[in-house]
């Protein structure tokens, strides 16, 4: 690493480790982007950490930031709202581009969306690629890398390049959209990225009651107790009954590879919605990711908008940030960065 890169890597851990230490008052979760900005997946490239949203307006909205505290939409030359996926890939359909995540590889990005397939009637995966990872990606394949159209879909790509250099993807089957059960997946991928190798492999199915028959947005990372899936489960909107906060949390299973098999953590949710006088209003956290920062580890999030009275405002689900640490094996969030 070039002596200014490290001294940028360095200034940014230092600021860090001085957010996630200090004893914050107040809630224990503040946005850190009070925009919709649904899904949010982090990239640390360089001095700056990148974000990627689910669609709203540009098919793959961006926000940068320095700090993982102060955020701005990544501009065009008009100060419009960059596209980091201007086209879809021709299989695709505008307006369902969702959970984009993006993988480096030597000097190349590698996008994985979900968007909805043309010919399938049904939310599948593609994969785009470009040199600069505010884009633009390029989606040249004529078909999704992967589409389980019998399961309802496929949705909430994750890829994973592991200790040993090998790639995995991992995703859900959109069960839910046909009134099915949803399974978490993983799959090798090709040593490009690109493609698929070999047979999904079922990693975790919606068998826990918080789950509510819907398991998704799945994370797998290595951690001091080995490899981990984190996900999210549950209706991701508000509750039905009015006043009643999301029932969307977030969870985790331990696994013995990066195939598995992975058992769900008898404590979860480790992460749900609240309404507490001194904790403050959390309402659908979820759809994570996880990323380091030298040798500390950070998990963005989003959660819904709420009023000062913790109720439904509007459909807008923002950026929240947090440390994440691990206690005796075990995953512990702590109060997000603010």
């Amino acid at each position: 690493m070039a002596l200014r890169a490290l001294l940028k890597h360095l200034t940014i851990t230092s600021a860090l480790l001085c957010l996630a230490a200090a004893a914050p008052s107040g809630p224990s979760f503040v946005p850190v982007f009070k925009t919709n900005f649904p899904d949010a997946f982090v990239l640390l490239q360089g001095s700056r950490f990148i974000a990627y949203s689910t669609n709203d307006g540009p098919n793959v909205p961006m926000a940068t930031s320095t700090d993982l505290v102060h955020w701005s939409f990544v501009a065009d030359s008009n100060g419009n709202r960059r596209d980091a996926l201007p086209t879809l890939g021709s299989w695709a359909k505008s307006g369902f581009t969702w959970a984009p995540e993006v993988l480096q590889l030597g000097n190349r990005y590698l996008l994985y969306y979900t968007a909805s397939d043309r010919k399938k009637n049904a939310q599948c995966i593609g994969v785009a690629v470009a040199t600069d990872p505010v884009g633009p990606f390029v989606d040249s394949n004529p078909q999704p890398i992967v589409c389980q159209a019998d399961l309802g879909g496929s949705i909430d790509a994750d890829a994973l390049k592991d200790a040993d250099g090998k790639l995995y993807l991992y995703f859900k089957n959109d069960g839910n959209r046909v009134h099915a059960r949803t399974t978490l997946w993983g799959q090798p991928l090709a040593t490009d990225g690109l493609s698929v190798t070999g047979q999904p492999t079922e990693l975790l199915k919606d068998n826990q009651g918080w789950e509510e028959r819907v398991v998704e947005a799945p994370t797998m990372v290595r951690s001091p107790a080995g490899y981990e899936l984190f996900f999210s489960g549950g209706f991701f909107g508000w509750n039905p009954d009015e006043g009643g906060l999301s029932p969307y949390a977030m969870g985790y299973a331990g696994c013995a590879g990066p195939l598995g098999p992975c058992t769900a953590a008898p404590e979860n949710p480790i992460l749900h919605s609240f309404d507490d006088r001194e904790a403050g209003c959390l309402s659908g956290p979820g759809h994570q990711s996880i990323f380091q920062v030298g040798t500390r580890s950070f998990m963005s999030f989003h959660a819904w908008e709420t009023s000062s009275g913790c109720r439904k405002q509007e459909d807008n689900r923002y950026l929240y940030i947090a440390p994440i640490f691990w206690k005796d094996g075990k995953p512990e969030i702590g109060s997000s960065l603010r």
